[in-house]
């Protein structure tokens, strides 16, 4: 099932969209943004309803920065901006659609799904650098060569490409890859990515994956020497 964040002000719109939207997705509602990026971190969040009147910042400002940071969830701002500059200034910061209050809620409902539809799809192939990968076929290719990689290698790598320039620590890695196994220890961890780094960048010139000592590991989008 799909998970959507609500971020939305007035508790009686949010308990309104929390009661209709649960019957078809999990839902998780804030009535501001400060727990929010703890939020995406922690659970896999497939769609981000956000209004723009909130206390303390901006609701599509506080999403430009989300981009900015490499967080890439779908966005649906829910707002009373309802001027043409608002909307078009919504989707230059970062919005997949704009629907304005008052609103109908079963047009909201066909326009989360259709977002979320679109999202799917586009994650079918994903393209970080110079790695592919095609979801479907659970293949990643490497400047045009097809990688063999294992179960374990395969797992790690994607977690990576889906958080690029973000922060993983081991126990991230732990709780996402190998599902927080009680017998796996950090140790395996530094193992399983030295591994996977000597098959997808055996000379190590690419430098797509590097540590950050008694933090974890980064997946960078550039190559950190460009």
């Amino acid at each position: 099932m799909n998970t959507i964040l609500i971020v939305e002000d007035e508790p009686d719109i949010l308990e309104l969209l929390e009661y209709t939207l649960d019957k078809d997705y999990e839902v998780i509602g804030c009535l501001d943004t400060s727990n929010v990026l703890d939020i995406l971190d922690e659970e896999k969040i497939d769609l981000i309803l956000m209004d723009r009147n909130l206390p303390n910042v901006e609701g599509s400002i506080f999403i430009q920065e989300l981009r900015s940071k490499g967080y890439n969830q779908s966005v649906i701002y829910l707002t009373a901006k309802d001027a043409d500059e608002n909307i078009i200034e919504g989707f230059e910061r970062g919005a997949d659609d704009y629907i304005t209050k008052p609103f109908n809620i079963d047009i909201l409902k066909a326009r989360i799904k259709s977002v979320i539809n679109r999202s799917q799809k586009k994650l079918d192939i994903i393209k970080v650098r110079d790695i592919t990968y095609i979801s479907t076929q659970k293949k990643f290719i490497i400047d045009g060569e097809n990688m063999n990689l294992t179960h374990l290698e395969h797992d790690l790598l994607l977690e990576f490409i889906k958080n690029v320039d973000i922060l993983l620590s081991r126990d991230i890695l732990l709780e996402n890859v190998w599902e927080d196994n009680i017998d796996v220890k950090s140790k395996t961890v530094n193992v399983a990515i030295k591994r996977l780094k000597e098959k997808i960048d055996p000379t190590g010139e690419k430098e797509y994956i590097k540590s950050v000592r008694g933090e974890g590991y980064i997946f960078y989008k550039g190559n950190v020497n460009c």
